[in-house]
């Protein structure tokens, strides 16, 4: 029998809210991680990961980290958590509150429990793959995927266009260009919004494991898919295809997969 984790869950969302606000909307120094463009880091994210990190090992010795501020440790343990501290360092930076503590915890490779948390506004979406769940303050309520008939109903959205290489950004055109409407730069709020049922539909690339694994219980636990963009259901980063309605996931699919024009 699988032991409940959701409670430990919550309590390392609690230690990375500490961790992470007395830095949002301060001032603070921000450092740049990549040798090329801007990849931003700062205190928060560090400081939430090494919390989340003592935790985990304090009270499971035994299981795995992969984090992405400090790397992998024991990824062959049965149980391995993922962590995210600040998903959204550039909103963070900007003072936007569309950024999320990612947490995730997998059973032998495969995503069993994930949460996003925003600790500002109060907000965490959870779920167990079969299940999933929104709080804020004493409100907690199941999360859903909502009904939508194809592309040209749905809400789309993606972190950037620039995190696309060229041939992807021609793929993802294929289905912005049908999309009733698109949104840029919501980072992992819009998968949240895909298990709340207000987006339809998520395209992305070039992520890590810790940007997405969290994610997927939650939004199979609301009904929706969550898969590359072959239609091979998500394990580790890369490119991802979140949706809610099958309908929109299979349209989706066929963009993604036609030939250049």
């Amino acid at each position: 029998m699988t032991p409940d984790f959701l409670p430990f869950l919550h309590e390392l969302a609690d230690a990375a809210g500490r961790a992470i606000l007395p830095h949002f909307r301060a001032e603070l120094a921000v450092e740049n991680k990549a040798e090329a463009g801007f990849d931003p880091v700062t205190i928060a994210d560090r400081a939430a990961e090494a919390a989340m990190r003592e935790m985990i090992s304090r009270r499971f010795p035994d299981h795995g980290v992969i984090g992405e501020e400090y790397g992998p440790e024991r990824t062959d343990a049965e149980f391995v958590w993922v962590l995210d501290p600040v998903d959204g360092t550039r909103a963070f930076i900007s003072g936007l509150p569309l950024w999320g503590v990612l947490i995730g915890l997998k059973r032998a490779g495969e995503p069993m429990l994930g949460m996003v948390a925003q600790p500002y506004i109060g907000e965490r979406f959870y779920g167990t793959g079969s299940e999933a769940w929104f709080e804020r303050g004493s409100l907690r309520k199941p999360l859903r995927v909502r009904s939508c008939p194809g592309l040209s109903a749905a809400t789309l959205s993606a972190t950037s266009p620039t995190m696309f290489t060229a041939a992807e950004r021609a793929q993802f055109g294929r289905l912005e260009r049908e999309a009733r409407l698109v949104r840029y730069g919501y980072d992992c709020y819009a998968y949240a919004m895909v298990a709340a049922g207000f987006v339809d539909c998520v395209v992305e690339s070039g992520l890590g494991p810790y940007d997405i694994e969290p994610i997927v219980p939650i939004i199979l636990g609301a009904g929706g898919r969550v898969t590359d963009w072959a239609g091979v259901p998500k394990r580790g980063g890369g490119q991802v295809l979140a949706t809610g309605d099958a309908r929109v996931h299979a349209a989706a699919l066929a963009r993604l997969a036609a030939a250049p024009v």
